[in-house]
């Protein structure tokens, strides 16, 4: 009998191995758990969809040829300008942090990912009364010089441009997180060839490393492009016709939810090119690391001028897109802030953590569950519910909302009528009267965070832990909560985290959605600044970034302890 490596028989003469009982029959459940989740998170996809061929009664024409071509102008520069501006802004500063030594950079390392936790928004808010005509630059500008009102010209911030600056000094710390995690990863070896073979650090940057990187940069500039498409905040306060403030205005100013539908598809198809548009780029071409020793990384020494254009280079986007913001937010607020500060800012505050902690345990929750059970039982069936659940992320908060509220006033009028005859109650608004749509509408825009997170960690995890834990007579929900889940809390908690911050910054979906007088600190702080009350709405909008701080530090610290083989990559 011939023998294997490892000291037994070949494969072919031994019993079939198969699964154990428990495994298949757990893992069936939750497989068809993962299919109905994923079933339901669908729903606002294929609403809107099956809306496109729906006779609209002549305003879908009236839109066509009065706005439709500025709403797809307008969403085309924004792509475009948002997209060079993330790009430069996100991969020159995940590269500097990563491979250089310059004065600050451990602090810059973390520091670059705050302006993530400023909606876009707040900081279009921030800069409109900085900037205006009545703010400190322009009054102190005026008071230096001598100028009149109209002896000199100055900037509009609300303008396409002002938009496309604001959206880049929030969304590049997606490309700057993603390509820093990418540029860890990667081995020195591959960068000592390239030296080897005459090129310079530049060359080896641009033929070597982000090449390499490519995958990475494309998922945090997609994930970037599709906040830009999303946005509602930022452009509806600059006057910037979009496909999403078309959706707001065609659902509440027109009333029409089938043309409001039909604008919600042409928008997912934005969408769909944007994530499609990078992977047939690619074509065939594969990014692997063919070896498997990771050295400490090089940290280039820079001094002088060089350093000085480092520390430039990355402070820049920070100052911009954190520090100023914020500094200029908790001036507002001492200042003349909201004077609804107390029982009725501490209503909304309540509101507002009510919808995020619900909403991000249910989607870590759902997230176990759905990344458990392709763990048991792994199937094209399983993989494919989990990638349908998380495609929610990749649709405007209008898009769902208009999605969610078509079907879910369907049932609630059908259930209500039924119940009438039946009973002779009346059940109301069950659903679209409650907070419970507009949970389930963040369940399908953020699911995708949390599952990412748990499906990365629960694949660290040896598989053969889980026959250790059924040798001494675990189950799969036992294993799961006495072996993974310890082993993922820290994963568990970042996933909830990040859940968290995105529904309190999360403002079109909670615009549309939010059952009558249910207000939350989001939709505060945008009534305010559309009163044109931006110092009042600088109480709400200091909340909503105070929130985002501490996720976004911590995320920050575990992706520098994330390269193989070191806590860091050089001291």
């Amino acid at each position: 009998m011939s023998v294997t490596a490892q000291g037994l028989p070949p494969i072919d003469s031994q019993p079939p191995v198969r699964a154990a009982p428990w495994r298949r029959r757990r893992g069936g459940i939750l497989t068809w758990s993962a299919l109905v989740i994923a079933a339901l998170l669908a729903i606002p996809v294929i609403s809107v969809l099956a809306n496109v061929f729906v006779p609209s009664g002549g305003v879908w024409q009236h839109l066509a040829s009065t706005v439709l071509p500025r709403y797809v102008a307008n969403t085309l520069w924004l792509v475009l300008g948002v997209g060079t501006g993330v790009l430069i802004g996100g991969i020159g500063t995940a590269w500097l942090i990563t491979m250089c030594h310059f004065p600050g950079r451990r602090i810059f390392e973390w520091a670059l990912i705050l302006p993530l936790a400023v909606p876009a928004y707040v900081m279009a808010y921030v800069y409109t009364d900085f900037l205006q005509f009545s703010g400190p630059v322009q009054s102190l500008l005026r008071d230096v010089t001598g100028w009149g009102p109209r002896d000199y010209w100055f900037p509009d911030i609300r303008s396409l441009g002002g938009a496309i600056i604001m959206l880049t000094l929030v969304l590049y710390p997606y490309v700057y997180l993603l390509a820093r995690a990418a540029f860890l990863e990667q081995s020195v070896c591959a960068l000592e060839v390239s030296r080897t073979l005459g090129c310079g650090p530049w060359a080896s940057f641009f033929r070597v490393a982000l090449p390499l990187a490519r995958p990475a940069v494309a998922a945090g500039t997609s994930l970037a492009l599709m906040e830009t498409i999303a946005d509602f905040g930022t452009v509806s306060f600059f006057g910037v016709q979009t496909f999403t403030t078309g959706i707001v205005r065609t659902w509440f100013s027109m009333g029409d939810r089938v043309a409001a539908a039909q604008l919600s598809a042409v928008l997912l198809t934005f969408v769909l090119v944007v994530l499609v548009l990078e992977r047939t780029s690619r074509g065939r071409a594969r990014y692997f690391h063919t070896s498997g020793r990771y050295q400490r990384l090089p940290g280039y020494p820079l001094s002088g001028w060089r350093a000085a254009v480092a520390m430039a280079f990355c402070f820049l986007p920070l100052a911009l897109g954190f520090l100023l913001p914020v500094a200029i937010l908790v001036s507002m607020t001492l200042r003349a802030g909201d004077n609804q500060f107390g029982a009725r800012f501490a209503l909304l505050a309540f509101n507002s953590f009510t919808l995020a902690a619900v909403t991000a345990i249910l989607a870590v929750l759902l997230a176990v569950v759905m990344a458990y059970s392709v763990r048991l039982r792994p199937s094209r069936l399983g993989f494919a519910a989990n990638r349908i659940a998380a495609m929610g992320y990749a649709v405007p908060g209008t898009v769902i909302a208009v999605g969610v509220l078509i079907p879910f006033a369907l049932f609630d009028n059908a259930l209500d009528a039924w119940m009438r005859a039946q009973v002779g109650v009346s059940t109301g608004l069950l659903l679209t009267g409650s907070i419970a749509a507009l949970v389930f509408a963040y369940l399908v825009r953020f699911l995708a965070v949390s599952l990412n997170a748990v499906e990365a960690s629960l694949g660290k995890i040896k598989p053969s832990m889980d026959d250790a834990a059924r040798s001494l007579g675990h189950g799969p929900g036992a294993t799961l909560v006495q072996v993974h889940a310890p082993l993922m809390w820290g994963s568990l908690l970042t996933a909830g985290l990040m859940v968290f911050v995105d529904v309190m910054k999360e403002l079109p979906a909670t615009l549309i959605m939010r059952p009558f007088n249910f207000d939350t600190l989001a939709v505060q702080a945008y009534n305010l600044a559309s009163d044109e009350r931006l110092t009042e709405s600088s109480t709400a909008s200091l909340a909503i970034v105070a929130v985002g701080i501490l996720p976004l530090i911590m995320l920050s610290r575990a992706i520098a302890r994330s390269r193989p083989g070191a806590a860091a990559p050089f001291p």
